[in-house]
């Protein structure tokens, strides 16, 4: 990597970033602005990171949720501000930038395979964000959010450990297993972590819910499927690219991205 080009990994820490007064300020008008329209959004991102771990994160990015059929109405609000606005993938994100700064409009996951619904909002917590009056991601969806950020580039797996151990495990595990779904071992492989990662604190996770998800692995294992779909490309497809494009797997990525039901429609931007 050219050195101009490098920039240092994170380092995790509690000291808040010195965010730019241009970048609060703009920050600030995001969220007045969907404040004053009523346009349905939770905060997620660094801020809902610090709110229930104590880590802060530098970012140029806002973080905020919507639930797809929302996505419209804050676009042209944003547009009508000022802001430029694309659809950088109507399966799950949007993003209104001036300047540096972005503004991302998230309404699920890449893979598809978990999708932002009004419920996220409506759980979402009484919060201030620069100075603002709003409502940040509670942490059960917060958690979701980040399971399948599995990539070899990015992987959540310490933010997802960091919100159970900073909420001692006050978490409404049955909302977790709700939004997951069919996807509960990537929850297993998440919470498998958190033992190893902090083994004095296994207690953080119900019994009950370490044998559901251990139960079922083994019935798994004991009788596995033979029809069962490949799904490395839900963890990565760039990775697990070779699987799909030369040895003949199931590209079960374009699948869940095909039959995503709400997708941002693209002809919501103004020209």
């Amino acid at each position: 990597m050219p050195k101009e080009d490098y920039k240092p990994l994170p380092v995790s820490s509690s000291t808040a970033p010195d965010f730019p007064q241009q970048q609060r300020s703009l920050f600030r008008e995001v969220l007045t602005l969907l404040n004053e329209r009523g346009v349905p959004y939770v905060v997620s991102g660094a801020f809902a990171l610090q709110e229930h771990t104590g880590i802060w994160r530098d970012t140029k990015d806002l973080d905020l949720f919507f639930a797809p059929e929302d996505v419209p109405s804050a676009l042209r609000y944003l547009q009508q501000d000022g802001f430029e606005c694309e659809i950088r993938d109507p399966v799950w994100l949007a993003k209104a930038h001036r300047e540096d700064f972005f503004v991302d409009l998230i309404t699920g996951m890449s893979n598809a395979a978990i999708t932002v619904d009004r419920s996220w909002v409506e759980r979402g917590r009484p919060f201030i964000a620069v100075g603002v009056p709003t409502r940040v991601l509670a942490p059960e969806e917060l958690i979701a959010s980040k399971l399948f950020v599995t990539r070899r580039e990015r992987f959540d797996g310490a933010d997802i450990v960091h919100v159970i151990h900073g909420t001692q495990g006050r978490i409404d595990w049955a909302r977790i297993l709700h939004l997951v779904g069919e996807h509960w071992e990537v929850l297993l492989w998440a919470l498998v972590l958190f033992h190893y990662v902090y083994p004095a604190n296994t207690d953080y996770v119900p019994r009950s819910l370490w044998d559901d998800l251990l139960g079922r692995l083994q019935r798994e294992i004991a009788a596995p499927n033979p029809k069962a779909m490949f799904r490395g490309s839900l963890i990565d497809e760039n990775m697990f690219a070779i699987d799909v494009k030369e040895w003949g797997l199931d590209d079960i990525l374009k699948t869940y991205r095909a039959r995503r039901q709400g997708k941002i429609p693209e002809s919501c931007l103004a020209a």
